[in-house]
């Protein structure tokens, strides 16, 4: 679509507004940590606010191509901020608010951006989370090497309490649980900062006082097709996340489409898609495809267990979600509660489920068939990736049988095929690397600034095809199953990790000479970390290590990154040429006697040792 012109934000708002007369149409309903925390905005009110935040944005200098990085929880304001960069051709790369600020660090600097926009402070179920705190680290360590991010805006989120009726056009209601080590302020009006929260003169401005001083119209930046929409980092095989570029006009189409005829939508639905706007599928089907679709959608700011574990399906009847879409993850952990926690909650409302993420083992897709769909709501098992922006293979609600753990067929377009190692397309029931044939409107268009790494990663492998990375299954009726990884990434909770990024992190440890990293099974999170680490002389290995380990890759990677098992491996099965072999490495993690060739193993004895001293509970 080179050469059309068009806008994004015009297309899911103002479009919305004066041509289809959805006004008044309410475009989220926000539900905070706490039950008690919520909001509405409609499609009117949230377009005055991308206006008056767009103005914000352009005051503080930012242009059509610049790059704007976002670090906030699931607010309101995350909606507003990713809209108005739309709206003036800006690039948005928002960042996930449990990563840590060494990854926010390397997200900044890696695209160069001029502006951060964050939250003094958020509750994830009863943990405070200080995320301005971390973005100030993030930043010092940005100084440090000679990229100053010149301005911060900050919303004051569990400061709202503190805010008069009039001091802020936000939406969204005080928090009703006070924060006691983030409270207090200073008197004068223009500096209303809590003494914890630290403040940087003439980088940090306060949110609401921008959005007093804006105005409520701004006349969209006309964008071509291929001009790029959003950064969305995602992590690599290198150990170095790759920036996924995508596109205004493709991605639109395909967020458009694929949400339309995947979830059956219809005018009267409420939506609600439980994915952080951090990842992908937040960007998607949170915000992009349901608001080009005129959709009403749920927003949430808290997790699945508070402040109990029947809280979603609470949620469900109050808002009566018609479709609803979740991990894996999330449907194994509330498993464990029973049916109980479910059944007392109506849920009457529900007509489509979806799953995204990872593949579903076919039990937990029994028990949400069964349980939280009452066995009459059709299960939609979407796979997709970052870089696909949309779903690949979906069933279609109430038109294709379903099998539990397959994700059944391509979406419209998508033109699929099984390779061996060889690289040769096999028919019928085969087994081998997932591969697209050819392009779709949704498909990144590089990786940011490195072209080369785009080629590379995904055409290199088996040239003339997108190589997805994932294994696949084709059964006899041509239903697909994906089977997972095939390079070196771990699908922990639905995210992607990359083993050489946490390797890295556990040997910037001084104790640590030598690290490997593999999956293994977990019952909720499907996949955890198992990780060898070999010692430097003169260090030893006990609990304290272990937490030290853990409390680095926390701080380097993120929480989502913490190893479940981390094993002394005073040696690692090596070829005789040096590499590791992670094969033999996942087979020991899971006590898998079954080895299959070791006859290029330098040292036989490394591995009987390792299977003998194995991590035998979560630690």
């Amino acid at each position: 679509m080179k050469g059309a012109t068009t806008n994004i934000c015009y297309n899911v708002l103002d479009r919305n507004i004066h041509e289809k007369k959805l006004g008044d149409k309410v475009a989220f309903y926000w539900e905070g940590n706490e039950p008690g925390e919520t909001t509405q905005i409609t499609y009117r009110q949230l377009l005055v606010q991308v206006c008056q935040f767009s103005n914000v944005l352009r005051k503080q200098g930012i242009q059509k191509g610049d790059r704007v990085a976002i670090y906030m929880p699931m607010i309101l304001e995350l909606v507003v901020a990713m809209l108005a960069c739309a709206r003036l051709g800006a690039l948005h790369s928002i960042v996930f608010a449990g990563f840590s600020a060494e990854s926010l660090c390397e997200r900044i600097l890696d695209s160069s951006c001029s502006l951060l926009i964050t939250t003094d402070a958020f509750y994830r179920g009863e943990k405070l989370v200080n995320l301005k705190e971390l973005a100030d680290e993030s930043l010092e360590k940005c100084r440090e090497k000679g990229f100053p991010v010149r301005c911060c805006i900050v919303v004051k989120h569990l400061g709202r309490a503190e805010l008069g009726t009039g001091d802020s056009p936000s939406q969204s209601p005080p928090v009703k649980r006070s924060c006691p080590d983030v409270q207090g302020k200073l008197k004068e009006k223009s500096k209303r900062i809590r003494p914890q929260i630290s403040w940087n003169q003439g980088i940090d401005l306060w949110w609401h006082e921008l959005m007093q001083e804006a105005g409520d119209e701004f006349e969209p930046e006309w964008c071509d097709a291929e001009d790029p929409l959003f950064i969305l980092y995602t992590s690599g095989s290198t150990g170095k996340p790759k920036g996924v570029v995508h596109t205004v006009g493709g991605y639109m189409l395909y967020v458009a489409t694929t949400f339309k005829y995947v979830f059956d939508f219809h005018p009267e639905d409420v939506f609600w898609c439980t994915a952080d706007i951090g990842w992908i599928t937040g960007h998607s089907y949170v915000t992009y495809g349901p608001l080009a679709n005129g959709a009403t959608s749920v927003l949430f700011e808290g997790i699945p267990t508070y402040p109990d574990v029947s809280r979603l399906w609470s949620i469900v009847d109050k808002y009566k979600v018609t479709k609803f879409y979740t991990a894996p993850t999330a449907i194994r952990l509330l498993m464990k509660f029973g049916d109980e926690p479910v059944t007392k909650h109506s849920r009457a409302s529900l007509q489509v489920l979806g799953t995204v993420g990872e593949p579903i083992n076919p039990e937990a897709w029994l028990w949400y068939h069964r349980v939280v769909g009452a066995q009459r709501c059709p299960i939609v098992d979407t796979f997709w990736q970052t870089e696909t922006g949309g779903h690949m293979l979906t069933p279609l609600p109430g038109a294709i049988p379903m099998k539990p753990g397959s994700a059944s067929f391509p979406f419209f377009g998508v033109a699929p095929a099984i390779l061996n190692e060889s690289g040769e397309e096999l028919e019928g029931e085969a087994e081998g690397y997932l591969v697209f044939k050819q392009p779709w409107p949704g498909i990144m268009r590089t990786v940011y600034g490195n072209h080369t790494r785009f080629e590379t990663t995904y055409f290199k492998k088996f040239p003339g095809y997108y190589v997805t990375g994932d294994g696949c299954r084709r059964d006899q009726d041509g239903y697909y199953w994906i089977t997972g990884r095939t390079d070196d990434m771990l699908n922990v909770s639905g995210h992607l990790l990359s083993t050489a990024e946490v390797e890295s992190a556990l040997m910037e440890h001084e104790a640590v000479a030598e690290a490997a990293v593999v999956g293994h099974p977990h019952p909720v999170k499907g996949e955890c970390l198992y990780c060898f680490v070999t010692l430097c002389d003169g260090h030893t290995f006990n609990p304290t290590l272990t937490e030290e380990l853990k409390k680095q890759i926390r701080e380097k990677i993120g929480p989502i990154a913490t190893p479940d098992y981390i094993q002394n491996a005073p040696g690692l099965p090596k070829t005789r040429s040096g590499k590791i072999m992670r094969r033999v490495l996942r087979k020991i993690a899971q006590n898998d006697h079954d080895l299959g060739d070791t006859s290029t193993v330098a040292d036989p004895s490394v591995i009987s040792y390792l299977f003998s001293h194995r991590c035998l509970t979560i630690q």
